[in-house]
């Protein structure tokens, strides 16, 4: 079963991130990114890469320039995760085969994202934005756009995102913060998997 939680691990250690991604596997989310603000992010997401890459999809976030675009691809990443809307850095993606999701704010900013060939919208901070300003926006977006919640989307209210339509999340210091041992991780990882699955799937 794919779950549409993208796990950002900020923070991550290169010598915990196979374990920490090995527990959030177990626990059925099988999106990660590791934020390139994160000590030798290409490292972990390599390691990640190598391990992982055939049963899921890994990547950066806090991609900011296409010189990194390049970094990941070559360490093996799938996904480039923005938390802004570049053009540059959403066709460098795509040129290097990646799946591209810029952060968006606006109709503005989705609208760019898009005709940039992005593959799906992080709406972020979604706290900001609100369930009823992504409704608004989504009124007006194409049917079939994957659009993410990030930063202010949680179990408290999944179920209220996904009946305004959103298709996912990315969840971070609610899964993982920098020093969590892969039990913290489970424990945590296990609790937002049940509160996805009542809200998603009955």
């Amino acid at each position: 079963m794919h779950r549409e939680i993208i796990a950002i691990l900020r923070g991550v250690q290169p010598n915990e991130v196979e374990s920490i991604g090995e527990v959030l596997i177990e626990c059925g989310i099988s999106t990660i990114e590791v934020p390139l603000n994160s000590p030798d992010p290409f490292e972990s997401i390599s390691k990640l890469a190598r391990r992982f890459g055939a049963d899921a999809q890994i990547g950066a976030g806090t991609v900011l320039d296409q010189v990194d675009v390049r970094r990941v691809a070559d360490v093996g990443g799938q996904i480039i995760v923005s938390p802004d809307t570049s053009p540059k850095v959403i066709r460098a993606t795509k040129d290097a085969n990646l799946a591209a999701y810029p952060g968006v704010m606006t109709p503005t900013d989705c609208f760019t994202a898009l005709s940039n060939g992005a593959d799906g919208l992080k709406f972020f901070p979604s706290s900001v934005l609100g369930i009823s300003g992504f409704k608004a926006m989504s009124a007006v977006l194409p049917a079939n756009v994957r659009t993410y919640a990030v930063g202010g989307a949680g179990p408290e209210n999944f179920r209220d995102w996904l009946s305004a339509g959103i298709t996912g999340f990315g969840i971070g210091s609610a899964l993982y913060r920098a020093g969590f041992s892969p039990s913290d991780v489970a424990s945590r990882a296990n609790d937002i998997v049940a509160s996805y699955d009542l809200a998603a799937f009955q």
